[in-house]
Order: C-alpha cells, then structure tokens, then sequence
C-alpha cells in the first residue's frame, strides 16, 4: 500500500494497529519512510477495507498494490 501522511514511527503504530484490526490481516510492516504498508494477509480481503482501515486514522491511501 501507498499511504501519504506518515510522518514519524507513531504514524507508523497506528497504521499497522488500524490494519492488524482486521481479522484477515496476520502482519502490517509499516514505513514512514517509504510511505508504505506490506500487508500479509491470511484471507482474502477487499482494497477498499484495507483503505478505508488506514484513511479512519487520517491518512490517505495513494494505491493498493
């Protein structure tokens, strides 16, 4: 994922917490850095849940990959 707004390692632990909510994510590694998010799922879930995950903490998702 894409995620624009991330700013420090704090931004970086409420994306991956807001993700690691959804049931069918097993792991979200996050970056700042990179402005990304890798994802390992453990079922199939839709983009837009994933999206909308990350954009309920304020922060907005650029792509899904």
């Amino acid at each position: 994922m894409k995620i624009e707004g991330m700013t420090c390692g704090h931004c970086e632990a409420h994306v991956k917490k807001a993700l690691e909510a959804l049931p069918e994510v097993a792991e979200a590694k996050v970056s700042h850095e990179t402005g990304t998010a890798i994802v390992t799922l453990n079922a199939d879930v839709a983009n837009e849940a994933l999206k909308q995950a990350v954009e309920a903490q304020d922060y907005t998702v650029l792509a899904v990959e």
